[in-house]
């Protein structure tokens, strides 16, 4: 549901502000929290995939016909798995670009010198409460845009991937 992945994202976020204020603002930083806060969702996708594919009948037969499980991971779960586990990541990119954003609105990001979508809103901010609005135009398209294309890509490649499921995704 959408609230559970609004719960998702700010616990994310808040472990991400966690991770990086134990260091002073930098990009090692703030790739370390992103990394950590984003694998799960990721993993969780390839493990259900993997849950699935190991009750098929074709692993069960590789399995009775005596295929190692070494053979049966790489000859039938990890080609199955890997366009899931490829979408899941190609799907983080812009949360992660959202995730950096943020935490460099909030200051605990990139340095103030490091070009950063975040720091250019948190310095446009005072702008827009002038009435000014232009200022955080571009930096806010340059978030927006990404994510709504690559959402569509996904959503199309995800019907490539699974035709039979109809993507929530295309917009």
């Amino acid at each position: 549901s959408s609230s559970a992945a609004s719960d998702v994202y700010k616990g994310q976020l808040l472990l991400g502000i966690f991770i990086v204020a134990m260091f002073r603002p930098g990009v090692w930083p703030v790739v370390v929290s992103v990394a950590l806060t984003h694998w799960l969702s990721t993993a969780r996708i390839v493990r259900a995939e993997v849950l699935s594919l190991r009750s098929r009948p074709y692993v069960d037969a590789a399995v009775s016909g005596g295929a190692s499980r070494w053979r049966v991971t790489v000859r039938h779960l990890l080609p199955a798995v890997l366009p899931q586990a490829a979408l899941a990541a190609v799907l983080m990119v812009p949360h992660a670009m959202w995730h950096e954003s943020a935490l460099s609105f909030l200051g605990l990001g990139l340095p103030t010198h490091t070009a950063s979508l975040g720091t250019l809103i948190q310095s446009a901010r005072g702008s827009l409460l002038a009435g000014q609005w232009w200022p955080t135009l571009f930096p806010g398209l340059f978030l927006i845009v990404p994510t709504l294309a690559i959402a569509g890509l996904a959503g199309a490649w995800r019907e490539r991937i699974n035709p039979r499921h109809r993507s929530e995704l295309m917009l």
